[in-house]
C-alpha cells in the first residue's frame, strides 16, 4: 500500500535541516501541505524551496519552539492557511554542549530543556486540541537512542530525550480514544550536522576516528541516513500503523540496546 497524504496538512518543527528537512521533503513528495517551523530562517526557507521545486506546497514560519506565543502563532498560521492539522512532526531539538554534569553550565542545561522538552510539550499542548476537535490526527515526536541509554558528557540531552518519551506515552494514553495516535522515533546515530558537532566535541583524537569506532559497533556498519528516519516517521503518521501508539520505535541498524 502506498502512503498518500494528499489533502492532509503536516506541521514539522526543526525543519531547516537534518531529520526535519528530510521528513518535510518526504511529506511534500506524498502530497501533504507542509508548514515548516524553525528558528533558522534562511535554512527554513531553503527547505520550503526544495519542496516547491518538487511540486509540493509548503510555508515557512520562523519560531522559537520554547516560546508559547510563537508556538501558538505557528499553529494558528497552519489553521488560517489550510484549516486543519493532520500530522505533527514534533522534531525540533538541540544537543547542547559537551560537559560532565558537575561542569555543565546551568544556562546551557536550561536551553537544552527549553528546546527539547518545553518545545515538545508546547507543541502537544497547542496541536492536540485541534486534532481532538477533528477526531483524527497523528503525532510523531523525535526522541533518541538517548531516550534509553546515557551518553557521557551529554547529560541534559539524555535527560531531555528521556522526557520526550514520557510525554509521548502520556499524550498517547490521553488521546487514544479520540482518534489520535502519538509515537516517537528513537534513532541511533544519524548522519546529520548535529551529530558531527557532537563528535567533534567528544573526540579525544580526530572526529573521523571516533566515527569509525562507533560505526564499527553498529551491526549493519553505518549511520542512518536522515531519509531513513523520515521514512519511519511517515509510516508512523500513516494509517499503515493504525494500531501503534505510545511507542518509541528504534532505528539503529540492528544494535541490541
Amino acid at each position: 500500500m502506498k502512503i498518500d497524504f494528499s489533502g492532509q496538512v503536516a506541521l514539522v518543527t526543526g525543519a531547516a535541516g537534518g531529520i526535519g528537512r528530510a521528513v518535510a521533503l518526504a511529506l511534500g513528495q506524498v502530497g501533504a501541505k507542509v508548514l515548516l517551523v524553525d528558528i533558522a530562517k534562511e535554512a527554513g526557507l531553503q527547505t520550503q524551496s526544495l519542496i516547491e521545486n518538487i511540486g509540493g506546497e509548503a510555508m515557512f514560519v520562523q519560531a522559537d519552539v520554547s516560546d508559547p506565543e510563537q508556538v501558538q502563532n505557528y499553529v494558528n498560521t497552519a489553521m488560517q492557511t489550510w484549516g486543519r492539522i493532520d500530522i505533527f512532526m514534533n522534531n525540533a531539538a538541540w544537543q547542547g554542549e559537551i560537559h560532565s554534569l558537575v561542569d555543565y553550565p546551568l544556562e546551557v542545561f536550561e536551553k537544552v530543556m527549553n528546546i527539547n522538552v518545553r518545545g515538545v510539550f508546547l507543541g502537544l499542548k497547542y496541536v492536540l486540541p485541534i486534532m481532538i476537535q477533528q477526531g483524527k490526527g497523528a503525532v510523531v515526536n523525535t526522541a533518541s537512542l538517548g531516550s534509553f541509554l546515557a551518553t557521557r558528557k551529554l547529560g541534559p540531552y539524555t535527560a531531555s530525550k528521556h522526557a520526550v518519551m514520557g510525554l509521548t506515552k502520556t499524550a498517547a494514553i490521553e488521546v487514544a480514544r479520540k482518534g489520535i495516535r502519538v509515537n516517537a522515533v528513537c534513532p541511533g546515530p544519524v548522519d546529520t550536522e548535529m551529530l558531527r558537532d557532537i563528535e567533534a566535541s567528544q573526540a579525544t583524537g580526530s572526529a573521523e576516528q571516533l566515527r569509525a569506532q562507533r560505526t564499527a559497533s553498529i551491526p549493519d556498519g553505518r549511520y542512518a541516513d536522515p531519509v531513513e528516519v523520515a521514512n519511519l516517521m511517515l509510516y508512523l503518521a500513516s494509517d499503515l500503523s493504525s494500531h501503534i501508539t505510545g511507542q518509541g520505535i528504534q532505528i539503529n541498524g540492528g544494535s541490541n540496546y
